[in-house]
């Protein structure tokens, strides 16, 4: 574990020391394979980073939407939002932002690319500890009450637990689609000149745009090994642990294992790190925090601090999106706005489409993966990999089977969309079906109920919540996507659908500002009217009806 510990801290070091590289050395990708190892060390490195920072925010923004009327009105709206703002528009905001910070170094474009990361991360994690925190069980939450615990003890033993697995799922998910951004991360804008950063996105586009098929098939076997790497050192332990949290009152005998789960619990290192450093510090810090007059000044300041910084934000937002949209949107009229909303519908109607069939075979694949510790154990990395694929590489094959159906886009966009929101739904699945206490297994085999009535009586209403987190997830998913699935180009010849995706693409094409912003408007309002509409409601069945006490 020490040599592990040494060599771990030598790589954080190697490959930081490299994000601090003058401007200049951004501008040349090597396409030798031998360059491929410290180019994928890189981008993990970036969306490792990202993760810690997205994990924070879940966790801050989820447990700040459900404790405070605010969050109910104004910040699980914006989240929906937020998750539909393609990943792009973030990075072009930003990146003048951070390299001004930082004049003649890389340092300022590694900021922007790691928050582009970050905004791909954050908001699927954000919903389901937003989800957990509004689903917890009711006897936990008064035995909680019983024994007094403060706001940061109930965090630490009641809310965080009861998260873990949903939250470990869904990180996994976006932390597996983070691959998908690297290249346009990657590859930033800045004073008008283009920069590469060194990672394997930037080595993937240098490949696609020289046609180096060789290089662009060594790029992604090396990110399918990386993958498969990270799941078995990383993400298969913390599963395995994570059993730990499920609320049942019998363990089952058939649970996910991990021999390095194995290696660190038998660890003489991690066993006194744990008995003589964490637990004592973590007992102290919490004991602080609870303690009753620093609990009720920390919670005014938290309370004022946060109502003054959201009314100063959205003064500040409406003020300048008032004067802002009064001069881009002068000279278009009330018909220009009325067929906006008409694209808007029909946009709808294909990311409903999208959902739907995306859950005809994600739910039957993730309870069967989720039911399975054994299949689980080939399936999640399989599952990971399939999610990590950058799935605009398979748009132009897709686009031509479409014309040599003679299917046009209007239909076509919808399994476009598929192919990077269905993921939400399958990995939420798989994490409703773990969290599915032994008990109540053990008991439906008592019973005797199988097939449809053991579909109905169990499996469905146990995941019915992760479901709903799923559909929320994979909707702002098909949303984000319809900017490239409407409108596609296969062999000199563009498509494109009737929707406000294809509205906007074409808008931003031609530098028309005004359209831009009236087709996002449009589409932050079909968004919020869904979340109010369908979500919520099925959010409020969930919290009532579909939850374990």
């Amino acid at each position: 574990m020490l040599a592990a510990v040494l060599i771990l801290l030598m790589g954080i070091v190697r490959l930081g020391s490299g994000m601090a590289a003058p401007l200049s050395a951004a501008s040349h990708i090597s396409l030798s394979p031998w360059n491929l190892p410290l180019y994928a060390g890189e981008s993990l490195l970036r969306i490792v980073i990202a993760f810690l920072f997205s994990l924070v925010f879940a966790i801050a923004y989820g447990y700040a939407a459900a404790k405070t009327r605010l969050g109910q009105r104004l910040l699980v709206p914006l989240l929906d939002i937020l998750q539909s703002v393609p990943v792009l528009g973030f990075l072009s905001a930003t990146v003048a932002f951070f390299a001004g910070l930082f004049p003649g170094s890389t340092v300022g474009l590694e900021i922007a690319s790691v928050f582009a990361i970050f905004t791909a991360q954050a908001w699927n994690m954000a919903f389901s500890f937003y989800h957990t925190e509004m689903t917890l069980s009711r006897d936990l939450q008064e035995a909680s009450q019983v024994y007094r615990l403060g706001r940061w003890q109930r965090l630490w033993y009641l809310e965080l637990p009861s998260s873990a697995i949903s939250l470990i799922l869904n990180s996994m998910m976006s932390f597996g689609g983070s691959w998908f951004f690297l290249a346009a991360s990657e590859n930033v804008t800045y004073a008008g000149r283009s920069y590469l950063l060194p990672g394997v996105g930037s080595y993937m586009a240098v490949a696609e745009q020289r046609g180096d098929v060789g290089a662009m098939v060594a790029a992604v076997f090396v990110m399918i090994v990386l993958i498969v790497a990270v799941d078995q050192i990383f993400w298969r332990p913390v599963v395995a642990w994570s059993q730990r949290f499920k609320m049942e009152q019998t363990r089952s005998l058939d649970e996910p294992s991990s021999f390095v789960l194995t290696i660190l619990q038998r660890s003489v290192l991690v066993s006194l790190l744990e008995r003589k450093v964490l637990r004592p510090t973590l007992e102290a810090a919490l004991a602080t925090l609870s303690r009753p007059r620093r609990r009720r000044r920390t919670q005014r300041l938290g309370q004022g601090t946060l109502g003054s910084f959201a009314g100063l934000v959205a003064v500040a937002v409406l003020t300048w999106a008032a004067f802002a949209g009064a001069h881009l949107l002068h000279g278009i009229d009330l018909a220009v706005v009325l067929h906006v909303f008409w694209l808007g519908i029909l946009t709808f109607l294909r990311v409903a489409a999208a959902v739907l069939l995306g859950a005809l075979w994600a739910v039957p694949a993730g309870v069967y993966i989720g039911l399975s510790p054994r299949v689980s154990s080939w399936a999640q990395p399989v599952a990971q990999i399939a999610a990590s694929f950058p799935a605009n590489m398979l748009f132009p094959v897709v686009v031509a089977i479409l014309l040599r159906l003679h299917t046009g886009l209007n239909i076509g966009a919808v399994p476009l969309m598929m192919l990077g929101t269905q993921w939400y739904i399958l990995f939420n699945v798989m994490a409703g079906t773990i969290a599915i206490p032994s008990d109540l297994k053990e008991a439906a085999r008592v019973f005797g109920l199988r097939g449809g009535l053991r579909w109905r009586q169990l499996i469905l209403p146990a995941i019915f919540p992760s479901l709903v987190t799923g559909g929320v997830t994979a909707a702002g998913g098909a949303w984000n996507a319809s900017i490239v699935a409407e409108v596609a180009s296969w062999g000199g010849r563009q498509v494109t659908a009737q929707g406000v995706g294809a509205y906007i693409t074409l808008a931003t094409a031609h530098g028309r500002f005004g359209e831009i912003l009236l087709g996002i408007a449009v589409m932050s309002l079909l968004v919020v009217a869904t979340n109010r509409l369908i979500w919520r409601p099925l959010y409020r069945l969930a919290e009532t009806k579909y939850h374990i006490d």
